[in-house]
């Protein structure tokens, strides 16, 4: 196993720390919005803290995909497991998905019945103190994204944020429902299924794109730009990307002058290599070389 190799599922263990985190705060945020949502009477308050059950069990599918993603290379993996953590977040995608849709249909028929109890107070003040443990919570996990270059932890600090805001939304409804606008609580309730349902879907759709070896074509054409800017590249013959977890797999095929001898051309890939994790932190490039006069005899 290579110097990147280790440093790679150093990283990973490392971002385990930032999924205990959320964990541990979800955990706690939820018991006491759920119990205090009970007993202030606020519909908006539980949904809030029903969405932060559906984001500990996201984190905790992210925390076991992320320690599948440590298991080294095998005979049916010869990558690795890295794609782990895309399949956990699919999963906890239709857990979102379920529960948001289930806190939307609660609000509607609360809607529906003509229920109109004022919560308490004490919710709206409860909200914004969670909101303020999630902030910290994301700050945490996204300089912790940063330093270990994880996109795995970084969708989750942004998960974090959309919590936080949820939080904030839910107290404003608690606030105005004080008010005497009595409509304003179910109302915030129905906004937080909603997001909580926006969410599943964005995390539903980035994992299936990621697991279909789908990749964003702006990105690409950086990546050969990138290629095309290294002395000795003549062309960009073909050039294609793929996530493979929190990593980016790239297989280009590129043309140079044909009177190269091998270690020169090795050089090349060595400064592809190079820049390639420089400008982008990829690490992983597998460089094919063709001299241009065969391409240019062939056509």
């Amino acid at each position: 196993m290579g110097v990147y190799s280790l440093e790679r599922y150093d990283q990973i263990r490392m971002g385990e720390r930032g999924a205990w985190v959320s964990i541990t705060a979800y955990i706690a945020l939820s018991v006491v919005k759920i119990i205090t949502g009970g007993i202030t009477q606020s519909q908006a308050l539980i949904a809030d803290g029903a969405n932060n059950i559906t984001d500990m069990f996201a984190s905790v599918a992210v925390l076991i995909g992320l320690k599948l993603s440590r298991k080294p290379p095998d005979e049916n993996h010869p990558y690795g497991h890295f794609r782990a953590e895309t399949v956990a977040s699919l999963i906890a995608s239709f857990i979102m998905l379920a529960v948001g849709m289930q806190v939307v249909i609660q609000a509607f028929r609360s809607v529906m019945q003509g229920v109109t109890v004022t919560p308490d107070i004490t919710a709206g003040w409860i909200s914004l103190v969670c909101a303020a443990v999630m902030l910290a919570v994301y700050s945490f996990n996204s300089k912790l994204a940063r330093r270990i270059n994880s996109q795995a932890v970084m969708a989750a600090a942004k998960d974090n944020l959309s919590d936080a805001l949820v939080s904030v939304g839910a107290a404003v409804g608690i606030f105005g429902s004080r008010l005497g606008l009595m409509w304003l609580d179910p109302l915030a309730a129905i906004i937080v299924g909603l997001l909580i349902c926006r969410t599943g879907w964005g995390i539903f759709r980035e994992a299936s794109h990621n697991l279909t070896d789908g990749f964003d074509k702006d990105q690409l054409d950086k990546l050969q730009d990138t290629i095309q800017s290294i002395p000795g590249v003549d062309e960009v013959k073909d050039i294609k990307a793929r996530t493979h977890g929190s990593h980016v797999l790239v297989d280009v095929v590129i043309l140079v002058d044909p009177d190269l001898n091998v270690v020169e051309s090795h050089e090349i890939t060595e400064e592809i290599e190079e820049l390639m994790w420089r400008k982008h932190k990829i690490r992983d490039v597998h460089v094919h070389i063709e001299p241009v006069e065969n391409i240019k005899c062939s056509s």
